[in-house]
């Protein structure tokens, strides 16, 4: 082992002796124990969930005819899987997966948000487990629904927005 040696504030090191007391240890092993924690944290630290443009973009010319033409959740995920993929739940939104597992890259990526696919298909996903982001859209939707009032007096059919 190398020896080290630092300066500390002595507030931080009235603190760090504290925590070592209460864990029986020595404020060296303590300073080791949090280091070895950091570079643990940081070298398995997830990649940004990101998806490569390269990989995006061709699946989105791909795909985009396909999702813009579905008309609900099962004949989106049949045709999907025609082409060899299928949505997934991920977080609060979808990713794209290979039938196989492989996760490609989030919906939203693609050009179409979970949101907005909720809103189009008035459903949510089949089984996602993040049932607010749904009963939210669709509230609102109602609620919007609601605030719109059909005059056919006039001359024609006219929309009044909030009457």
């Amino acid at each position: 082992m190398e020896q080290v040696y630092f300066q500390l504030p002595h507030d931080m090191l009235v603190v760090a002796a504290q925590m070592a007391r209460e864990r029986d240890i020595t404020v060296g092993q303590l300073v080791r124990n949090l280091l070895a924690s950091e570079i643990s944290r940081r070298k398995n630290a997830r990649p940004p969930n990101r998806a490569d443009e390269q990989l995006v973009a061709p699946l989105r010319a791909r795909l985009a005819p396909v999702i813009a033409e579905a008309q609900g959740w099962d004949t989106l995920q049949s045709r999907l899987a025609a082409m060899n993929f299928e949505f997934r739940a991920a977080g609060g939104g979808l990713a794209l997966h290979r039938l196989n597992g492989e996760r490609l890259c989030k919906a939203s990526e693609l050009g179409f948000s979970y949101s907005r696919l909720i809103e189009r298909f008035r459903a949510p996903f089949p089984g996602h487990s993040h049932t607010w982001v749904a009963e939210r859209i669709l509230s609102r939707q109602n609620d919007e629904a609601d605030l719109m009032v059909i005059d056919t007096a006039d001359q024609g059919t006219n929309t009044h927005p909030n009457l």
